[in-house]
Formats: C-alpha cells, sequence, structure tokens
C-alpha cells in the first residue's frame, strides 16, 4: 500500500534534514528519501571528515558532524527515513498529490515534494589506468574516510581543487611522505590553501609535481608505485602505497530529469518566493535548484528551506492565515520541539 504524507522530501543531505526541521516547525510531518544507504547525503559520503568555516554560530565543523547536530536538532519530527532508495518515478496523482516511486517498489501519495537532491547522483571522476580498477578501495581512493588509514603510508593525491589540497595538508604530518600531483602549474583552490602547500613544499614537509599519471606499478594486488609525465616530457617514477584522486566529480541528473519539471543546465528553476518548481507542489532547495543570484552554499539552502516549508504549509492550508512565530518565545513551537516550560 501506498504511504501517504503531506511532504516527501528527495534527499537526507544537510538542506534536506534542514527541511525535516522547518516543516516541522509548522506541524508538517515528512517523509525522507535518499538513494544513499546513510543520511547525510553527497555531504557525509565524499567528505565526512572535511572542514566547513561558514555554518552560522560554528568557526568549524566536520561535515559529518554537521549532519549528527541536524539529526539531533529534526528528532523532535520523527521523520521516517528510506534509505538506499532511488525515487524512480514522480508523476501527478488526483486531487492535487504526487504518486513517487522508488527503485525498491516504495510508493507514496504526497500532498507536496521537495527536491533537496544536490545537484543529483554525484560519481567521483575515475581513474581510467590498466590496473587501476583492482586497486579501488584498498590502494586507490576516491575519498577520506578515516584519517589513521593513511597514517605511516607513502601517499599520493591528485588534483588540483579544494578537495585535493585539503586533505594534503590535512594528511602530511600523518603519511610518511605525501606528494601532491596537479596536471598544470595553477590551482583552482583556495589561494590560502595554495601558498600554505607552497610553503610546506619548500620546508621539505611535502612535495609537489606538475604532470599526469601514465601508469601504476604494483606487486602481488598492493600498488608500489606511479608512473607519471611532467610538463616538460620527462617521465618519473615515485613510490606509493597508497593513492587518493580528486579530480572532481560528475553529477549525473539521473531519474529527476524524467519527472517533467523545467530544466536549465541540470538545475531546476524555482521561484525565490516560495522555491516552488514549474509544476506546483513541487519545490526544490539546495544545489539542485537555480535563480538569479544563486549561490551553492549550504547556508543558502537552509534559507531556500525555511521559506519552502511557508509555502507548502500554506498550499495544504490555503485558507489558515500562518502567522511567523519565533522559537525563543512561542509556547506552540516550543510544544513542537518538545520543550518542557
Amino acid at each position: 500500500m501506498a504511504i501517504e504524507t503531506d511532504a516527501l522530501i528527495v534527499g537526507a543531505g544537510p538542506c534536506g534534514l534542514f527541511q525535516v526541521f522547518e516543516l516541522g516547525l509548522l506541524d508538517i510531518k515528512a517523509h525522507v528519501v535518499d538513494s544513499m544507504p546513510a543520511i547525510g547525503g553527497q555531504c557525509a559520503e565524499l567528505y565526512p571528515d572535511k572542514p566547513i568555516y561558514d555554518i552560522p554560530a560554528y568557526p568549524v565543523i566536520g561535515a559529518r558532524e554537521l549532519v549528527d547536530r541536524l539529526l539531533e536538532q529534526i528528532e523532535p519530527f520523527h521523520a521516517q527515513f528510506h534509505l538506499g532508495q532511488e525515487v524512480q518515478e514522480l508523476a501527478p496523482l488526483d486531487g492535487d498529490r504526487f504518486r513517487a516511486v522508488t527503485a525498491a517498489g516504495t510508493e507514496f501519495h504526497a500532498r507536496s515534494v521537495i527536491i533537496a537532491a544536490g545537484v543529483g547522483s554525484f560519481q567521483p571522476r575515475r581513474m581510467r589506468l590498466t590496473g587501476s580498477e583492482p586497486l579501488e578501495g584498498s590502494h586507490v581512493h576516491y575519498k577520506v574516510r578515516d584519517q589513521a588509514d593513511f597514517a605511516g603510508q607513502r601517499l599520493i593525491v591528485l588534483g588540483g581543487g579544494d578537495s585535493a589540497l585539503d586533505w594534503a595538508l590535512a594528511l602530511h604530518d600523518k603519511a610518511a611522505s605525501l606528494t601532491l600531483i596537479h596536471r598544470r602549474a595553477e590551482y583552482r583552490a583556495q589561494p590560502a590553501s595554495v601558498v600554505r602547500m607552497h610553503g610546506l613544499c619548500e620546508a621539505g614537509k611535502m612535495r609537489s609535481f606538475q604532470g599526469q599519471l601514465v601508469g601504476l606499478i604494483a606487486e602481488q594486488g598492493r600498488l608500489t608505485g606511479v608512473r607519471m609525465q611532467d610538463l616538460k616530457g620527462d617521465h618519473h617514477e615515485l613510490p606509493a602505497d597508497q593513492l587518493l584522486v580528486f579530480w572532481g566529480l560528475s553529477p549525473k541528473l539521473g531519474p529527476i530529469a524524467k519527472w517533467g519539471l523545467n530544466l536549465e543546465k541540470n538545475q531546476i528553476p524555482v521561484s525565490t518566493e516560495t522555491f516552488e518548481t514549474s509544476t506546483p507542489g513541487i519545490y526544490a532547495v539546495g544545489d539542485i535548484n537555480v535563480y538569479p543570484g544563486k549561490k551553492k552554499l549550504i547556508l543558502s539552502g537552509f534559507h531556500e528551506a525555511a521559506l519552502a516549508a511557508f509555502a507548502i504549509r500554506h498550499r495544504l492550508y490555503p485558507q489558515e492565515k500562518i502567522r511567523l512565530q519565533y522559537t525563543t518565545t512561542s509556547t506552540v513551537m516550543h510544544q513542537r520541539l518538545g520543550l518542557k516550560e
């Protein structure tokens, strides 16, 4: 039987979790679906320990901790999660409702749908070198789950963006040796990170090369080194136990592209008043949406979730006047948050 719900949130990343909170404050219960097997979305899956510096009131917070804090915050609202399930079908149903069906066969009839799916399904850009695939997970990695796994290892980091620089800086004093390889001399990372990286190289605490990998060296299923070609065309062999590859992510919109929504370069245009899409009753918050002046920041997604929640409340109860109530003083809000007066 189909699950009936006032709100179905597609995506369990930070914006999807905060959407649960904002809906809960307005007394709207939600179900949350995510294709990932765990709560946190790409934020927790791809860079769980990466520090985030622009969350209000937190000078620095790790992605995993941010997700944990959000889960703690939404606990009073008892959201139901359906993980490891991709929503494959979404279509209007009679009576201003929507029918959503996941790959696992779970069916929802929702009065509103909020898409908080990042930019669809992110996949890291993988290596295509001969012999790399059997080493994935043991010696070739596309994310860091635990920094301790790389302690005392001869580590090579590939890439020139923020992820590559951030992890090179974080791991250089834990690894036996660390070499950063980027295909060109210019880096896409934050200038302060690039300056710090060059300083560590000058101090002999890590190395950097410009060029590209041309081969892997392995013995009995273990990585022992890499072959690279520098910008002059010269070849080098570098010892290595572990390889971290940060060549960026390839977003795949997936089934969302078939839901009949207006799209703009694989993003969903929305109204900045309600964050409603071209289909009334379907909303989009976070990196999946686009509008003039859009900034892909977590805090922007939080703002979008708040306004979307008020729009959804009005859709569900159009005759009701919605008063803005403050969590600091409203007894109604305190009750919904489970606070004792």
